[in-house]
């Protein structure tokens, strides 16, 4: 039997903090419909990240099938999503979902923490719809981002929730494996109950780590705890998914909360687990609070790695981290390791389009005042100007390597390496967090010559340059900016409270 498969996805992870995102935001990063959505899937480097490349790679071994692709609307963090163009989507989807006719099931690509302009769980809206329009018969499976906030309406709808497992984000094509072959298990007759049960804990960005070489990993305890115990009886046989969400602060929405979510055969199990890794969060609730280095220790450190004795530093600006919405163009970090002289040093990768077309139309090996955010000054993003000479050009493709982004292709738009003495930035057009070592070497960037590597990214460049970096070698800066993960920086309106960590004497019954 050739299955009959509807595909579709909206994946944005929205900071209220940060500006409205516009068709155009999709437009320039992942908005395919059709035939080119299912080109773009099957291409050997997609725009695309990997959730439906892997599912429909594994539909196309398993044998014969009919794939119907709609729409898939996929971009960089940023505000909450234009009213309208929300609404352009949801009824493309729906008319195309009503005019594929009799389906079998239904594959989408979620992302969990998105907003759109009057709607706080875009997801659970799209879910919802889908299941009005094919019935209850049809099996409809849905991928999350681990950074998903769990409303009620996102587990109503499906009939199996996976969600990541690693951050960085390492497995994404390995998910949408493990929902096609979920959703082949429920065409044949699978029935499925799924469980949520969220914490008061809103877990900072950095302390979400899953890898294995990082210290203190309570996040990452807590997924390898669920998939451990679904092997386990009373579990095995019943389980067929387990989730843990650590959520996605800046969205800032009345569902935040670290959530364990459970698909499974009997609702029982499912209830049970869930509430079984949501003790085990609770346990660990004093390990979720953020401890970064000061931006001064910062100067200091990487003045040290002058040393040739002492090991090479990657410095992480998280607070200006552009795959949580943040602009990627603050100055603090930047503006500090010049003043003080830092030298042997790769700076990545800041947003700057007016400067990036200057250094085009000078043409490398010119020298210049570089003008940082002459166009963009905002609360975080002040104007910075230094001596510089246009040392490399890029026109902005750039077929990515390792990490979230291996094996794709991420447009930077045109793009500039300017020499500040002894600082080198990469300068790019189209706002991508530095993730992958291929947005420096690109410019013919010599990585593992350089003492100090700074990175507008909070944890993604981990899956990245780790191949030149390990965890020690890692500093975490505190500076200002709409991703810090010092969360008391923020006016919260509509997270829950209280919460661990923004206060005090939080109880869990």
């Amino acid at each position: 039997m050739s299955l009959r498969i509807a595909l579709l996805g909206f994946s944005i992870e929205c900071n209220r903090f940060a500006p409205v995102a516009t068709e155009h935001d999709f437009a320039i990063r992942t908005l395919l419909r059709g035939a080119a959505m299912l080109a773009d899937a099957r291409a050997e480097s997609p725009r695309m990240l990997g959730e439906l490349p892997g599912f429909v790679a594994d539909m196309d071994a398993a044998g014969a099938w009919d794939p119907v692709p709609l729409t898939i609307a996929m971009t960089e963090p940023n505000g909450p999503v234009e009213r309208g163009f929300f609404a352009r989507l949801m009824a493309e989807w729906e008319s195309g979902l009503r005019a594929a006719g009799t389906l079998d099931g239904v594959y989408c690509v979620m992302h969990g923490a998105g907003l759109a302009e009057g709607d706080d769980d875009p997801e659970g809206t799209i879910l919802a719809m889908v299941r009005g329009v094919v019935g209850r018969q049809v099996p409809v499976v849905a991928s999350f981002d681990l950074h998903a906030n769990v409303a009620d309406a996102d587990i109503a709808h499906i009939d199996a929730f996976v969600g990541y497992r690693t951050n960085p984000h390492m497995d994404m094509r390995e998910r949408g494996i493990e929902s096609a072959q979920i959703l082949r298990r429920l065409v044949g007759g699978l029935r499925t109950h799924i469980a949520k049960v969220r914490v008061p804990i809103v877990p900072p960005t950095v302390t979400m780590l899953t890898g294995r070489d990082v210290p203190d990993r309570p996040y990452g305890e807590l997924i390898d705890l669920g998939q451990r115990r679904m092997t386990e009886a009373p579990h095995a046989g019943r389980v067929v998914n387990v989730s843990v969400m650590g959520g996605f602060a800046y969205a800032d929405t009345a569902f935040n909360g670290l959530t364990a979510v459970v698909t499974a055969t009997d609702a029982e199990a499912a209830r049970a687990l869930a509430e079984e890794l949501a003790q085990a969060a609770w346990a660990r609730r004093d390990r979720f609070r953020a401890r970064l280095t000061s931006l001064d220790e910062a100067v200091r450190r990487a003045l040290g790695t002058a040393d040739r004795a002492s090991p090479a530093l990657i410095f992480a600006d998280v607070a200006d981290n552009p795959g949580g919405g943040a602009h990627g163009n603050t100055m603090y970090i930047l503006e500090a390791f010049h003043a003080a002289g830092v030298r042997d040093c790769l700076f990545g990768v800041i947003n700057d389009a007016a400067l990036a077309r200057e250094a085009h139309a000078l043409g490398e090996g010119a020298c210049f005042e570089a003008r940082f955010n002459r166009e963009s000054v905002s609360e975080f993003s002040q104007p910075f100007a230094a001596a510089a000479t246009v040392r490399a050009l890029h026109p902005g493709p750039v077929r990515c390597r390792r990490g979230i982004f291996a094996g794709g292709t991420v447009d930077l738009g045109p793009s500039a390496a300017l020499d500040l003495g002894g600082i080198v930035v990469v300068v790019i057009s189209q706002r991508v967090q530095c993730a992958d070592p291929a947005f420096l070497e690109s410019f013919g960037l010599d990585i593992g010559a350089a003492r100090a590597v700074v990175v507008k990214s909070r944890g993604h460049f981990r899956g990245g340059f780790d191949e030149f970096f390990g965890h020690q070698q890692v500093v975490e800066v505190d500076a200002p900016g709409l991703t810090s993960p010092i969360l008391s920086n923020f006016d919260w309106k509509r997270m829950p409270r209280p919460v661990i960590p923004l206060d005090d004497d939080v109880t869990w019954p």
